[in-house]
């Protein structure tokens, strides 16, 4: 097990859900132990930037300042080629942490310092394990298709060009056959969340590869129960209210559903909602801060996991109104904190969200059904107690650090024939 060296390569330090499972999985390996380097690029917030420095085993991706390079990417994202002409990543193989490593684990690779027509360089010597944080390594572009399948014959006549990362022209069916023409020749194995995203990627130009079902892993121990009445008292809530909370990293993206959520919350019955206070935790709170006849309290972008954990012990229910996720870390902090949740039933949330065990699964974009949801829970105290206990047995038992870290390295022992 010693042998096991492993790089993390990553587009950003300190922001986002897929930075915090890719760096969840590496503290879980370092816990066990194992060899584990975290790379990511070099623009990063000087806070995070301060934070990465005092951490071990973390390196910079230094990014390139070459006007022929800038030009080049220039022209290829002009004409719908995102992600083309990034060489940034060229440099990591000259560090210690790449030259040492036995096995590279790629993680968000859509950004500027990365380009995907490197990977059958970067791992001609070394062989890579790609964990699908989204659904962009198979698409034309995107990292969501929403209805769109058309990832699974080749793209192109994009629906959403929009969709993030957008494109300036349609060059989805280009793109798409670059990136299989970049996995023929390369050497991976693909690691999927969810179970939904695992199926998709089956059918999809990465069936190729090996494809592992291993679900993301939480700290159990920072993420856990705490004295509900403290936390509301902590928070300033005033007694013997309902509290609801919704949080995500910018509440204005349509994506994680803020206008269903809305619609949602103003079906709910007038005498019940006087009743509720909604707590929300993330950036652009204001979008939502008209609810009507609902007491709002915003606590703003939140980067502790402690302030995570009071506020998900304070509410009584999490809501997560999402169009399309993968395995959205927040349900997984909302279960470890014994919080049962209120979503969708979209991409692999069902994972999670368990029908009448963790939470209630209403119809995508059925805003009558998430009310229903929330009303029935609210109202049914045995049945939220139930689920609230059913939330922290599956995060224990199924998502722990440890559960996942172990998973990860059967899997790369097995790749490297160990």
């Amino acid at each position: 097990m010693n042998s096991l060296n492993i790089l993390h390569i990553n587009n950003c330090f300190g922001i986002g859900g897929a930075f915090i499972a890719a760096y969840n999985l590496h503290q879980g390996l370092s816990r066990a132990d194992i060899q584990s380097f975290f790379a990511y690029k070099d623009e990063i917030e000087g806070v995070f930037r301060e934070k990465a420095k005092d951490l071990k085993n973390t390196v910079e991706i230094v990014q390139k300042n070459n006007q022929f390079i800038d030009l080049a990417n220039s022209i290829t994202t002009r004409v719908g080629l995102n992600f083309v002409a990034n060489p940034s990543i060229a440099t990591l193989k000259h560090q210690a942490c790449y030259q040492n490593a036995s096995l590279l684990n790629f993680h968000t690779i859509h950004d500027d310092y990365f380009s995907y027509l490197m990977l059958p360089s970067l791992t001609r010597d070394k062989p890579g394990v790609c964990t699908l944080h989204d659904m962009w390594s198979f698409t034309g572009h995107c990292a969501y298709s929403y209805d769109c399948s058309k990832w699974q014959t080749g793209c192109g006549k994009c629906p959403y060009p929009n969709a993030l990362p957008a494109i300036e022209r349609d060059a989805t069916f280009l793109e798409w056959k670059l990136k299989n023409w970049a996995y023929q020749h390369s050497n991976l194995t693909i690691v999927a969340p969810s179970r939904w995203v695992a199926e998709c990627a089956k059918q999809s130009m990465l069936n190729c590869f090996p494809i592992h079902h291993i679900p993301y892993g939480i700290d159990i121990v920072a993420y856990q129960p705490l004295d509900q009445q403290q936390c509301q008292s902590e928070l300033g809530i005033p007694q013997h209210k309902k509290v609801l909370i919704f949080g995500a990293q910018d509440l204005t993206n349509r994506r994680k559903g803020s206008d269903l959520l809305l619609k949602a919350l103003s079906r709910i019955p007038k005498s019940l909602k006087a009743e509720i206070v909604l707590l929300t935790f993330g950036d652009q709170a204001k979008a939502i801060s008209n609810i009507v006849e609902i007491e709002v309290l915003h606590l703003g972008y939140i980067s502790s996991d402690r302030l995570k954990a009071v506020a998900y012990s304070a509410a009584d229910l999490f809501l997560f109104p999402t169009r399309a996720d993968n395995s959205p870390l927040v349900l997984l902090e909302s279960m470890a904190c014994a919080t049962p949740m209120v979503c969708f039933n979209v991409g692999g949330v069902a994972d999670l969200v368990r029908p009448g065990i963790t939470g209630y699964l209403a119809k995508p974009e059925d805003t009558d059904d998430f009310c229903n949801g929330i009303v029935q829970l609210l109202e049914d105290v045995n049945l939220r107690d139930r689920m609230s206990q059913n939330c922290r047995k599956v995060a224990v038992e199924e998502y722990s650090l440890e559960v996942q870290a172990q998973r990860y390295i059967q899997l790369y022992q097995q790749i490297l024939n160990l």
